[in-house]
C-alpha cells in the first residue's frame, strides 16, 4: 500500500459505512485522520473525531480548525458523507429535496471550502468527493438521489478547474451498490430481503454488491500523492455496472 505516513486527511461522514472504511484504510496507510460526524466514534492514535454537521458551515469550519490544530494542518479531504433517498420524480416533497441536495451538495460545497485555507498550504492538496454510479445512469426510483449525485459529478468537474492551477487535485468516486449498513436497512424493510438484495448484486457484471474497502481504495488511489497527473476524474467503482453489458444469462 502506498504510505500516507507524512499526510493529514479529514474524513466526513468517517463515523459509518464507507467514511470508516476510507478512515481505516487511511489509517492503516499511516496517515493521521479527523473523522468528522455527528456520531465520529472514539478517539486513538492518529485518529481525531469531531463532532460536525456537513449542513452547518460553522460546525465544519470549527471541525477543520480543530483537526489542523491537532495534526498541524490538513492535506486530504474525502467527502463521504451523505443521505439517500428512495422514489419517482414525484415521491419526494419540497421539503426532501431540499435536504438531500442540501446534504448531498451544498454539504461538499461548505466543507470543501472549510478545508481550503489548509489544503492551500499542504504540497499534496487532493480533494475526493463521494458521487455515484446513479449520477450517469438512470436507476429506478432514484429521481431525488440521481439529481444530487448528478450534481457532485458536475461539482467536482468544476472544482478541479478551479483548482488545479493551485496545485489542489478534485476528482470523485462513483460506486455500485455498496454492502453498508444503509442498504442491509433498506433490505429489510421489503418483502424478500433475501430476494432484492440478489437482485441488487445481479445488477453488476460480477454478481455481488461493491464492499466499503472497495471503494475505499480507490479513494485512496485518487487522494495519494503518487497520482499527481489525476484531477477531474470520477473513477468507477461499480463491478462493471457502467461499462459492461453482458449477454443475459
Amino acid at each position: 500500500m502506498t504510505s500516507f505516513s507524512s499526510l493529514v486527511a479529514v474524513v466526513t461522514g468517517g463515523g459509518s459505512g464507507i467514511g470508516a472504511a476510507v478512515t481505516a484504510g487511511f489509517r492503516a496507510r499511516g496517515a493521521r485522520v479527523g473523522v468528522l460526524d455527528l456520531q465520529p466514534g472514539e478517539p486513538g492514535d492518529g485518529l481525531l473525531p469531531v463532532v460536525a454537521d456537513v449542513s452547518d458551515r460553522g460546525s465544519l469550519e470549527a471541525a477543520m480548525a480543530a483537526v489542523a490544530e491537532a495534526f498541524g494542518g490538513i492535506d486530504v479531504l474525502v467527502n463521504s458523507a451523505g443521505i439517500s433517498s428512495v422514489g419517482s420524480v414525484e415521491g419526494n416533497d419540497d421539503a426532501e429535496w431540499a435536504r438531500v441536495l442540501d446534504v448531498n451538495v451544498t454539504g461538499i460545497a461548505r466543507a470543501s471550502a472549510a478545508a481550503l485555507p489548509y489544503l492551500r498550504k499542504s504540497e499534496s492538496g487532493a480533494i475526493v468527493n463521494l458521487s455515484s454510479i446513479a449520477a450517469t445512469a438512470g436507476l429506478v426510483q432514484r429521481a431525488l438521489y440521481s439529481a444530487s449525485k448528478g450534481a457532485v459529478h458536475g461539482l467536482t468537474l468544476a472544482m478541479a478547474a478551479d483548482l488545479v492551477g493551485e496545485g489542489i487535485r478534485v476528482n470523485c468516486v462513483a460506486p455500485g451498490t455498496v454492502d453498508t449498513p444503509w442498504v442491509a436497512r433498506l433490505l429489510a424493510r421489503t418483502a424478500d430481503p433475501e430476494g432484492e438484495r440478489a437482485r441488487l448484486a445481479a445488477r453488476q457484471p460480477t454478481g455481488r454488491l461493491v464492499s466499503a474497502e472497495e471503494v475505499a481504495g480507490a479513494i485512496a488511489y485518487l487522494a495519494s500523492p503518487e497520482s499527481g497527473a489525476t484531477t477531474g476524474m470520477s473513477l468507477a467503482v461499480d463491478g462493471g455496472m457502467s461499462g459492461l453489458r453482458l449477454p443475459a444469462r
